[in-house]
C-alpha cells in the first residue's frame, strides 16, 4: 500500500517541498512572532511593576497589549530595521567595501546598464512583466524595493511617533506634568532618545558586517565569501 510522504497543497506542491522553497522567510516570521509575543508577556510584567511602583492599579494582558505603551516599544524598533535596509539599498548603489561580499565589484557603481539589468529589450522571457515594459513601469519597478522599504519605514516612524506621544503623556498625566501634542513631542528629547538609541545600533551592525565580512568567513553562506576567497576579492559569495 503506497503512502505519501507528505501533505499536498492546492496547487499540487508538496508541503514538504514548500517548507523547503521557502524556509527562510518562514523560520524568520515565526521568530518574529515569538520575540513578538515573548516582548509581550515580558513588556506588560515591567509595566504593572512600574504601575505598583507608583502606587497605581495594575493592567491586564490584553489591556497592556493594546496600549500605546506596547505599540510604541515594537513600532520604534520596526522603523529603526526599516530605515537600516533604505540605506543599505540606497548606498549599495553608489558605495563600495573593497574584499566584502556586501558590495558589489569595484568599477560597478551605479544603476548599471540596461543589460546587465536585464531591462526593458535585454529582458528575458522569465523576467517580470514590468521589467521588459518602458516608460514609467520599467523605471517604477527598476526602484520598487528601495521605495516600498522607504515607505514602511515612514509610516513604522509615523506609528512610532504617535503611539510615543500618547504613552509619554500617559506618563506625564501619571506624574501631574502638562501633556505635550505631536509636534511638540517630535521635537522632544524623548522621542529622539527613543529613535537614536536604535538608529546608532543598527548602523554599527550594518558596518560592522561590511568589514568583518572582508575578512572573517561563514561556510555556506550567501552573506560570506567562500572560505579560500583572498580578503581582497569583492562581491564573491559563498
Amino acid at each position: 500500500m503506497t503512502q505519501t510522504s507528505s501533505a499536498t497543497l492546492p496547487d499540487g506542491i508538496t508541503l514538504r517541498r514548500f517548507l523547503y522553497r521557502n524556509g527562510l522567510s518562514l523560520f524568520f516570521t515565526l521568530a518574529f512572532f515569538a520575540s513578538l509575543i515573548g516582548q509581550a508577556f515580558t513588556g506588560h510584567a515591567a509595566f504593572n511593576n512600574q504601575m505598583v511602583a507608583d502606587k497605581l492599579a495594575t493592567v491586564s494582558f490584553w489591556d497592556y497589549v493594546t496600549s500605546s505603551d506596547f505599540a510604541v516599544n515594537a513600532s520604534e524598533n520596526w522603523q529603526s530595521e526599516y530605515l537600516q535596509f533604505l540605506l543599505y539599498i540606497a548606498a549599495t548603489i553608489w558605495l563600495l567595501q573593497r574584499g566584502s561580499p556586501e558590495s558589489k565589484e569595484l568599477g560597478q557603481h551605479g544603476p548599471e546598464l540596461d543589460e546587465a539589468q536585464m531591462v526593458c529589450e535585454h529582458a528575458k522571457p522569465t523576467s517580470p512583466g514590468w521589467a521588459g515594459a518602458g516608460g514609467w513601469r520599467q523605471k517604477l519597478y527598476s526602484h520598487s524595493l528601495l521605495m516600498t522599504m522607504g515607505a514602511i519605514f515612514v509610516l513604522s516612524w509615523l506609528v512610532q511617533s504617535v503611539t510615543g506621544v500618547a504613552a509619554y503623556n500617559q506618563q506625564q498625566l501619571r506624574q501631574l506634568q502638562a501633556p505635550l501634542n505631536w509636534a511638540q513631542y517630535v521635537g522632544a528629547a524623548d522621542f529622539w532618545n527613543r529613535t537614536l538609541q536604535n538608529w546608532q545600533s543598527e548602523m554599527l551592525a550594518v558596518a560592522s558586517m561590511a568589514v568583518l565580512s572582508v575578512y572573517l568567513r561563514q561556510r555556506g553562506s550567501p552573506e560570506s565569501k567562500p572560505v579560500g576567497a583572498p580578503h581582497d576579492a569583492t562581491g564573491a559569495q559563498g
